[in-house]
């Protein structure tokens, strides 16, 4: 597999070089300036590409840009309100453009309202490092007490409610303040930033909208870029639900492989398909990271590699990020079947056989927190994530080659 590394661009506390060290081959990043449902123009993208090629005093860094991550997809486009066509229209300009510049791998998500959300993004490990952590607890006394979202109780079980009574009365009025931060945090890097207001503006315009019409919004997004996509020669891939089930009442329609397939049945371009990524397939029980590899391999497009440790297998449930190689993703197997479908797409000739990756999020360890980096992307963490991943790629292709 490629060995990619995301970068927030020239803000970024982790460098060009930091990445380049670890031993990255390329760079996954994204104008995270431009809001939602902009066009992102060729010569921003351009200038994205040479902050990429070259560090800021002029030497080459021996990296480009590879992958999008993310190309949003607007709140108008999800609930097909407003000015969505136009979103859509610009959204295709956008695909266009980055083609153009030689970009062809382009991530998005079509999570409603929230992106990936944690309920604490530096809670202490006990190697003595930081993680994030998702606590169904604090989420659900973040929902009924601190958002005061009508409805919320209906949405939790008798034991969640009455814990998350508890735990909410226990709380300084500095952690109730943290935690709504965290909730709310959004796309790291992102140009939008939400007060609780704006999440209870957003959350009323879903009002109607069920699993099934959200899920039908997807397919019609699709239909509309699978043309676009392939005239361009790019591969959008979906990267799933986190946590990968309904928060605040939201549905969510890419959160099991059974999402996965409805979305592919319904549109069976080879342009349209999937970021892997372990960690938000892995806070589910039910999901079979490894024969969702070998049912969708061939439209795997990127591949986030991390691993997490769940607090029970019920849906929901809290979840911590865990080391790369620890947590309950049998990340072997995994890596196995991702390298057992970039031999299979050699063997037919396709051009796009290996498979970009990245080692997603890592624990702040050493100097990490002095940094000051993006919660989830330190330097140290993920170099030594990608170390590790590097290693078992390694061996397995080794023993293929022994068979």
């Amino acid at each position: 597999m490629r060995q990619t590394w995301r970068w927030f661009g020239p803000v970024d506390k982790v460098t060009l070089a930091d990445a380049r060290q670890a031993g990255a081959e390329g760079i996954v990043t994204a104008l995270h300036h431009i809001a939602p449902g902009a066009i992102w123009p060729v010569a921003e993208i351009e200038q994205r590409q040479r902050e990429v090629a070259a560090h800021p005093d002029g030497p080459p860094a021996g990296l480009a840009w590879e992958v999008v991550e993310s190309l949003p997809v607007s709140e108008a486009i999800k609930t097909q309100s407003g000015d969505w066509r136009g979103d859509l229209d610009r959204y295709a300009e956008s695909i266009a453009n980055l083609a153009a510049c030689g970009i062809r791998t382009v991530c998005y998500n079509f999570m409603p309202v929230l992106d990936w959300t944690r309920t604490d993004l530096r809670a202490p490990t006990a190697a003595g490092g930081a993680a994030m952590v998702f606590d169904l607890i604090d989420f659900a006394a973040f929902d009924m007490y601190i958002l005061r979202r009508t409805g919320a109780r209906d949405d939790y079980r008798r034991a969640v409610i009455d814990a998350a009574a508890e735990r909410f009365t226990a709380m300084s009025g500095e952690r109730k303040a943290e935690l709504a931060a965290n909730v709310t945090a959004g796309l790291p890097g992102a140009a939008e930033h939400w007060t609780l207001d704006d999440v209870r503006a957003k959350l009323a315009d879903y009002r109607g909208i069920d699993a099934g019409r959200l899920r039908r919004h997807h397919v019609d997004f699709l239909e509309a870029m699978a043309p676009v996509a392939e005239t361009q020669g790019v591969r959008l891939c979906c990267h799933p639900d986190d946590p990968p089930w309904p928060l605040l009442g939201l549905p969510r329609v890419w959160s099991t492989a059974d999402d996965v397939r409805h979305a592919f049945d319904a549109v069976s371009s080879q342009a349209i398909g999937l970021t892997l990524c372990t960690g938000s397939f892995g806070a589910r029980a039910d999901n079979d990271l490894a024969a969702i590899v070998r049912e969708f391999g061939p439209r795997i497009h990127f591949v986030h590699l991390r691993n997490v440790t769940r607090a029970a297998d019920a849906v929901p449930c809290s979840f911590a990020e865990d080391e790369h190689l620890a947590g309950q993703t049998d990340m072997v197997a995994v890596i196995g079947a991702l390298l057992e479908e970039e031999r299979r797409r050699k063997a037919e000739g396709r051009a796009d056989w290996e498979i970009p990756m990245r080692p997603d999020h890592g624990h702040e360890i050493l100097d990490d927190a002095a940094r000051g980096s993006q919660p989830g992307y330190p330097a140290i963490g993920r170099l030594k994530g990608l170390a590790e991943l590097r290693g078992i790629m390694t061996a397995l292709e080794a023993n293929h080659a022994a068979a």
